[in-house]
């Protein structure tokens, strides 16, 4: 064992051993609590962002996919600017980077009335192929139909903000109106009721069968308005776009149409929603350089008067020899032994923090205003040890200048201090 070290832990252990109390001790205290409390404040930061953009991430792509092959035009009329995705057409997509699934969506616009009420809608239709994973979870009342595109079933499943504006009950039959040259209706029978939280959907889309809206469109079969592309990592997604873009320039679909990719980040109803939870990046920086610099200040000033209050000491060290270098080395390995006992308590009080909220959800927000009824929280093995390496690595940076004072210390004036 280092020289340095061996002091350190000595003067390390006399300060914890319960022996008598030094002018030092409210310093170290408040030392410890810092480090502790910025750890634990960056933990449960870093946890909070995390899980609100992963949440939200998780809720954009369950309703839709990564990736939306179409024609641009058809968001301001999704029945008039169908592509043919022929199984042809598919298989030559499945073989692009990274895809894993591919469903096709057909949409059409109208309007679901009742003897009291109406409101416009947006009819999704959906298939065989259609992962309705998310959407299962997401239900509130009754069951996800066995939606097909080559028979109509006369289900739909609407959100709860639809349910609730229009005084709707699974079970319910609606009618439906389109408009065109002529108007067409259809009447439908509410089969469940989901609710995602996420306005900008849950406002407008109900779900039908694809044969259904493909027959209101006039459309073949295999015609639709987009096809959707899960690809393996939704944050690499963007990084496979220029694959599709090469794909889509050389091939045209079974119409003759040449549709175009574009990540769900450029979705018009869901471009402001990641924006928003890409600024929370932002709150955790601004958040860790507030959180370090609390713990910097406590230990820098820890540090300070740990080396005031053993003068004596070091010019006695200095006097039989010991050099400047290693009694900074022994102040920086006590000032090293203080941090790691703060970021135990910061460690055991953010991790416990996070467990509890994870497994209870004491937390509570405003599902119309967050899109998520409690607060949630992730944190990665990778995020813990970067944050803890860095809260040690970082606060021992800014002790160094500090530990200068030692080399200050004469030990003939030293010895004589009171």
């Amino acid at each position: 064992m280092s020289f340095p070290l061996f002091l350190a832990r000595r003067f390390y252990r006399a300060r914890s051993s319960g022996g008598k109390r030094s002018s030092s001790a409210p310093a170290v205290f408040v030392a410890t609590f810092g480090v502790a409390v910025g750890l634990a404040v960056m933990l449960v930061a870093v946890a909070v962002a995390k899980g609100f953009q992963q949440e939200v991430r998780h809720k954009i792509t369950g309703f839709g996919s990564h990736i939306e092959v179409l024609d641009m035009a058809s968001f301001q009329s999704p029945e008039d600017f169908p592509i043919v995705a022929s199984s042809t057409f598919l298989d030559s997509l499945r073989r692009l980077p990274t895809v894993t699934h591919l469903q096709r969506v057909s949409q059409k616009m109208g309007i679901l009335k009742t003897n009291e009420q109406f409101s416009a809608i947006g009819l999704k239709g959906v298939g065989e192929d259609f992962d309705a994973t998310f959407m299962k979870s997401a239900l509130v009342a009754g069951e996800w139909p066995q939606f097909s595109d080559t028979a109509s079933t006369n289900a739909i499943v609407i959100s709860k903000r639809l349910a609730t504006q229009m005084g709707l009950a699974v079970g319910v039959r609606v009618y439906a109106y389109f408009f065109e040259d002529v108007v067409k209706m259809r009447r439908f029978t509410i089969s469940g009721i989901y609710d995602t939280n996420l306005s900008q959907f849950d406002d407008v889309f109900v779900f039908t069968d694809r044969y259904t809206v493909n027959a209101l469109n006039g459309w073949q079969r295999d015609a639709c308005s987009q096809v959707e592309v899960v690809t393996k990592d939704f944050d690499h997604s963007q990084d496979v776009l220029p694959a599709f873009h090469t794909f889509l320039r050389c091939h045209t679909d079974a119409g003759g149409m040449q549709p175009v990719a574009m990540s769900i980040r450029q979705d018009p109803r869901a471009a402001s929603t990641f924006q928003w939870i890409d600024l929370l990046d932002f709150d955790i920086v601004v958040v860790l350089v507030l959180m370090l610099l609390v713990a910097g200040f406590t230990m820098v000033s820890g540090l300070l008067i740990l080396i005031l209050e053993r003068v004596q000491t070091i010019g006695v060290l200095k006097a039989v020899g010991a050099t400047n270098l290693q009694l900074r080395s022994v102040f920086l390995w006590l000032a090293a032994m203080i941090i790691g006992r703060g970021m135990i308590i910061g460690n055991v009080l953010g991790l416990g923090l996070i467990f509890v909220q994870h497994q209870w959800s004491p937390i509570t927000l405003d599902p119309a205003s967050y899109y998520v009824e409690q607060v949630p929280v992730s944190l990665s093995l990778g995020w813990w040890a970067a944050l803890n390496a860095g809260t040690l690595m970082l606060t021992l940076a800014a002790l160094l200048l500090p530990s200068y004072a030692v080399s200050r210390v004469q030990p003939a004036k030293a010895i004589r201090f009171e």
